[in-house]
């Protein structure tokens, strides 16, 4: 029997087959975490679960918003055209760890 070495997300217990993906799923976790406290912070009224979902949403898509910020800000309107079903398998809520 073969032994399978698998890496762990401690921020949502998400499995990974190598480290290098592990290590990429959890540094966009903490940017999100990191967007979700600033408007918190900043926006006043907003819900946490928006937060967290706009959190996401820019962090799931730093290269787009880096390019459009150095000077390409037509790369903004292709963000989120992917299809519903295919977002939400890709997005992780924070919150999920107890």
């Amino acid at each position: 029997m073969a032994v399978v070495a698998m890496w762990k997300c401690d921020r949502d217990d998400a499995m990974f087959d190598s480290k290098k993906d592990a290590d990429a799923h959890d540094k966009m976790l903490e940017l999100a975490d990191g967007f979700r406290t600033l408007f918190e912070a900043q926006v006043e009224g907003i819900s946490e679960q928006d937060a967290e979902n706009i959190g996401l949403l820019l962090s799931m898509n730093k290269h787009v918003l880096i390019a459009a910020c150095k000077g390409n800000p037509d790369l903004l309107g292709g963000i989120g055209r992917e299809s519903e079903e295919e977002t939400a398998s890709n997005i992780t809520p924070l919150t999920a760890k107890a």
